[in-house]
């Protein structure tokens, strides 16, 4: 099994790497959006955890930048009815640690944005998952949004204008921080759609 990968980074597209290793092999890694703004620049050194995925059409790896994201990935795909390709889209819908607390609070109406996933769905995520990435603490810089109020409806707002979810949080997060009240959603959403 391939746990690691050191090598030089020949191209990053939306959702995929190749990496070259010193012996002159290419690796294609499939990645979730959330490992993309932390890759270095096209030619510079890189170190992915891999997991090797083989199925009976395919062998497929995938990459992270943290043991702890390549962890939660694997207890992802334990769930009954996920495979790689909805375990990318948690994992790039959220932040490995905003992901674990939906999952641990069973927050179905944070889960239901993956694309994807509908209430029904998220339920049984929620549920199944919810003892198992228990001990998986991985440090958010940020508290997550509340579950309720004037923040998480100036999320719920972003997210339909067509921002992702973790940017919308930081976004909303950044609004709080500068001081606005958080029972004012529309003052929010001004302030975070303002920030660069």
């Amino acid at each position: 099994m391939i746990s690691r990968l050191r090598g030089t980074l020949l191209s990053r597209e939306e959702g995929r790497v190749e990496v070259a290793t010193a012996g002159g092999v290419v690796y294609e890694v499939e990645i979730p959006l959330s490992v993309v703004p932390r890759l270095p620049e096209t030619g510079d050194a890189v170190e992915l955890r891999t997991l090797q995925v083989v199925r009976e059409d395919a062998v497929a790896l995938y990459g992270f930048m943290e043991v702890g994201e390549r962890l939660l990935f694997q207890r992802l795909l334990g769930a009954s009815g996920v495979g790689t390709k909805l375990a990318l889209a948690m994992l790039s819908t959220f932040s490995p640690a905003r992901l674990v607390r939906a999952l641990t609070d069973r927050e179905v109406a944070v889960l239901v944005q993956v694309p994807g996933v509908g209430k029904k769905t998220a339920e049984r995520l929620a549920l199944e998952l919810s003892d198992r990435v228990r001990d998986l603490a991985l440090h958010d810089p940020s508290d997550p949004i509340p579950a309720e109020g004037g923040a998480q409806a100036a999320v719920r707002a972003l997210t339909a204008l067509g921002m992702g979810m973790a940017d919308a949080e930081r976004a909303v997060r950044a609004a709080l921080d500068d001081g606005a009240p958080d029972d004012e959603p529309d003052e929010l959403i001004r302030r975070a759609l303002r920030r660069p």
